[in-house]
């Protein structure tokens, strides 16, 4: 890697001769199969020189490097720099030396690990999570929300200790009523809450954990069923928003295929982010979508204007890469796309669109009142949206209600 770098005999010496240059060319070579460009990568080959000797990494092979002496190693590169007649200051900050030498010694394993916190009832958590996917077979995203849940209730209701046996009823009906009050928790999230205590305490009571009989005795808040509106932005607000991302930008040409997914096929932000290039059936025109909580495959006709947008951000902007999922970043390091709230609120606000919600989700709900609009049945909608059960979708039927009220407060007296 280093003869790919420097032309210089000096400097290639320098770098080829110093201490670790076996590790240091791997990490170098990790950062161009990530995409890295080249003006980076040399200017990490640089910080890596000077990391390697301050912390004395070639002196003392075996040494685990803390967190406290890559800060006074970073102090005492900025005090030399400083020093120097043409130093500029923030040219190379700090904090750029720490960044690097986390990760490089992360990479060649001699970073001191932080012990994590570990919650006070892991034991009980682990088990139940054991049952969960073994028992009950449910999804990784089911079972960490689940746990998290659980933790943060049990670590509010139980104050001292660990131990289980000691909650009563009482104690779990205030703890519900302090999330609602004191937390800001809706009844719906409660009612979800509620959803996770139950399994747990109910499977607690086998293991010897907890009383007999508190799963059954826990009480939801009532919810009523159509209480509220689905909220979205109007399908003439998703026109607009497509709108902005007619261009030839990196950014624009992926953004685009992202969100005419979201909205055009309603999928979740999970089921856009898992796609891979197997997925997508060019010759059938078909599309594969591995639905997030039932986690079964569904498959789609491939409309052309989605084809078309995907195959271009393909073929122009998606970087040449290992990975097989579609979407992934656009800088260094090369990875599947992260969180896709970004992409959709930023957008929306920017056109100015007033709604309850900004993230891909609201494009989904705007997908299902488009197409209740157009004349398709609930069960129609629910097959394209992947809804398990029947119910699920009816929640919008209560569009046409709404424009129903509408035409009802109309003044008719003067056709009567």
């Amino acid at each position: 890697m280093f003869k790919k770098l420097f032309t210089r005999p000096t400097v290639l010496s320098r770098h080829s001769e110093a201490p670790l240059a076996k590790e240091r060319s791997g990490y170098l070579d990790q950062l161009a199969d990530q995409g890295w460009c080249h003006r980076v990568i040399r200017q990490t080959a640089a910080y890596l020189l000077v990391i390697t000797d301050l912390l004395c990494l070639g002196d003392h092979p075996d040494r685990i490097i803390s967190a406290g002496q890559i800060e006074e190693a970073a102090k005492h590169w900025a005090t030399r720099r400083e020093k120097r007649k043409n130093y500029k200051p923030g040219r190379n900050s700090k904090r750029t030396f720490i960044s690097k030498a986390i990760c490089w010694l992360e990479f060649i394993g001699r970073l001191e690990r932080r012990s994590d916190r570990v919650s006070r009832f892991e034991p009980w958590l682990m088990d139940f999570d054991d049952y969960m996917l073994k028992e009950r077979g449910l999804s990784v995203a089911t079972r960490l929300s689940r746990r998290w849940f659980i933790n943060r209730f049990l670590t509010k209701m139980v104050a001292v200790g660990d131990s289980l046996t000691g909650i009563t009823i009482t104690d779990i009906d205030s703890c519900l009523q302090s999330l609602g009050k004191h937390d800001g928790y809706s009844r719906l999230t409660l009612q979800g809450v509620v959803g996770c205590l139950r399994p747990f305490f109910r499977y607690g009571a086998t293991r010897g954990w907890c009383r007999k009989g508190l799963a059954e005795a826990i009480r939801s808040p009532r919810v009523y069923r159509l209480a509220s509106l689905p909220t979205g932005p109007s399908w003439e607000d998703v026109k607009r928003l497509l709108a902005l991302t007619e261009g030839n930008k990196r950014k624009d040409i992926r953004d685009r295929a992202i969100l005419m997914l979201l909205a055009i096929y309603g999928l979740r932000a999970g089921e856009v982010k898992r796609l891979r290039l197997e997925d997508f059936d060019w010759k059938a025109e078909l599309l594969s979508v591995a639905c997030t909580k039932t986690r079964k495959k569904r498959i789609f006709p491939l409309s052309r204007p989605v084809g078309d947008a995907v195959l271009r951000y393909i073929t122009q902007v998606r970087p040449r890469t290992p990975y097989r999922e579609v979407f992934l970043s656009l800088s260094a390091p090369i990875q599947p796309v992260g969180d896709l709230g970004p992409i959709v609120r930023k957008r929306l606000r920017r056109l100015g669109v007033v709604t309850a919600h900004y993230g891909p989700h609201a494009l989904r709900h705007a997908c299902a009142t488009h197409l209740l609009a157009e004349g398709l049945s609930l069960k129609q909608i629910g097959d394209h949206l992947g809804h398990s059960h029947p119910g699920t979708t009816s929640v919008y039927a209560k569009v046409d209600i709404a424009g129903l009220r509408q035409v009802a407060d109309l003044n008719l007296g003067e056709l009567l």
